[in-house]
């Protein structure tokens, strides 16, 4: 299945055509608007040549953080995120032989997808639920009790990128933390 979260046909299709690109934009999106945020793994592609989770991980930091930062930059905060992208990789080259996928598709539960997910740098909770929705709902990864693991994640509507289909689904996501972050703010 084709993934259009960005607005831009080479950025999904890099998170379309690599399981780490997608991993990563999760990772990213944070303080930052999330169609920006996925387009980072393509940025990364562009000007490293290269996804693949050892080159990233074995890169020199501060080049790497360079690479990053050259403008646009992969994120508001383009030297953390470069280091946090660096330790993800390796996490994913240590515990994953470099094959992001293995996250996923060895994992027998949601709950226990849930719990690999947390295990990576910049994935709490909230976002981790978020991820196992969009593997679900976009790539059809639903390990038994999935559902419980996240929660109103896991039902329809527009509540976050696992949502996101298309720019008006975007757009149905956007006003929906824009209400959010209003009710919280006058409650």
């Amino acid at each position: 299945m084709a993934i259009h979260i960005t607005g831009d046909d080479h950025a999904d299709q890099v998170l379309t055509d690599d399981p780490f690109a997608l991993l990563v934009g999760m990772m990213l999106d944070q303080q930052y608007p999330m169609e920006h945020a996925f387009r980072g793994p393509a940025k990364v592609l562009d000007r490293f040549g290269s996804l693949e989770p050892a080159r990233i991980a074995g890169a020199d930091p501060e080049e790497f953080a360079a690479l990053c930062a050259t403008p646009p930059a992969i994120h508001r905060f383009p030297g953390s995120m470069a280091a946090r992208l660096q330790a993800l990789a390796a996490l994913v080259e240590e515990k994953y032989d470099g094959r992001t996928e293995r996250l996923w598709n060895e994992a027998a539960t949601g709950k226990e997808l849930l719990a690999r997910v947390m295990e990576l740098p910049g994935f709490g909770k909230q976002k981790a639920q978020i991820f196992v929705a969009l593997l679900a709902k976009q790539l059809d990864v639903r390990p038994e009790g999935w559902e419980q693991a996240v929660g109103a994640y896991a039902e329809d509507g527009h509540r976050s990128v696992a949502d996101v289909t298309d720019g008006e689904s975007l757009q149905k996501v956007r006003d929906y933390k824009k209400q959010k972050k209003a009710a919280a703010k006058a409650g």
